[in-house]
């Protein structure tokens, strides 16, 4: 099975672990969501799992092989990263050589699917990289990703700097084209309500570590916050995995994570919500981490 595994990959620069043994196995005709705050680990996991970082120990594999410098492994891969702004380096050339390059180095290019999207996006070949706006270079990673009909594509932010529309437009992109080609997507953002409905897994990072890979559907169903009387939550909610405790007067809240046949007693003294899929990250990693 054509599947993207990791065992025990680290990455150390310096005395620093940015990224610490992470094991994970990315399945075909998925998309999942890559959550965690700056300095997560996020952007460096990707630039490993596809070969643009050398990783300082562990494996990367691609159907059993290994995907550093084995041409064939990577050319299912795709990682199409934010663009900067800066003069130098490929930030410096038109749109047209930015493109030909890229259709150059992923063997899968659809040079179709890339001019559809140009017309798209509104976009002028002739254009500078570091003269586009933030939206336009974020327009330009979304035409990489999909034009490389790589089988597992990479995404890292790929709608900062987008209004709501076509924020939407790029969604419905991404879901028509893993249920046409059964491409795998890894989309990395901040911006995260509104891209839970696409994602079937998520993936949350905290402090360089995977701490879940979960349906985003199970995750809604267990994840809930409940609020009420101290005493009576901590009764509660006694020997079960809680997070984000608050204060409030005489009363109390905490996101409870259940486990398999777990549920919260019925009280009224407390009160129990659902929650999205922002509310959950906010509550798993709203300490700890640098901004």
């Amino acid at each position: 099975m054509d599947v993207l595994e990791c065992r025990g990959l680290t990455k150390v620069y310096g005395k620093k672990e940015v990224v610490k043994q992470v094991d994970l196995t990315l399945e075909k005709g998925k998309i999942y969501g890559l959550i965690g705050r700056n300095g997560a680990g996020k952007t460096t996991l990707l630039s490993m799992l596809t070969a643009q970082n050398p990783a300082t120990s562990g494996t990367v594999t691609y159907a059993g092989m290994p995907v550093w410098e084995n041409e064939q492994a990577l050319s299912h891969l795709c990682f199409s990263r934010e663009l900067g702004n800066s003069g130098t380096g490929a930030n410096g050339w038109k749109l047209k050589d930015y493109l030909r390059t890229a259709s150059i180095y992923l063997p899968h290019w659809d040079k179709e699917m890339e001019q559809r999207l140009m017309e798209k996006f509104h976009l002028d070949r002739k254009q500078r990289i570091n003269k586009l706006s933030k939206g336009m270079a974020s327009m330009v990673t979304i035409i990489v990703a999909m034009a490389s009909k790589a089988d597992f594509t990479f995404l890292d932010e790929p709608t900062a700097g987008l209004d709501v529309i076509a924020r939407q437009q790029f969604y419905r992109l991404l879901l028509e084209e893993m249920e046409e080609t059964g491409r795998t997507f890894v989309i990395s953002t901040h911006i995260i309500e509104e891209a839970s409905d696409a994602f079937d897994e998520v993936i949350l990072m905290r402090r360089g570590e995977l701490f879940l890979k979960e349906k985003t559907q199970e995750l809604l169903e267990r994840c809930v916050h409940v609020s009420g009387r101290a005493d009576a939550l901590e009764a509660a909610t006694r020997g079960m995995e809680v997070h984000a405790k608050e204060r409030f007067g005489r009363g109390s809240g905490a996101t409870v994570l259940l486990r398999p046949g777990e549920r919260i007693p019925t009280n009224a003294d407390l009160t129990v919500q659902p929650m999205s899929l922002e509310n959950i990250f906010v509550a798993l990693c709203g300490e700890g981490e640098e901004l």
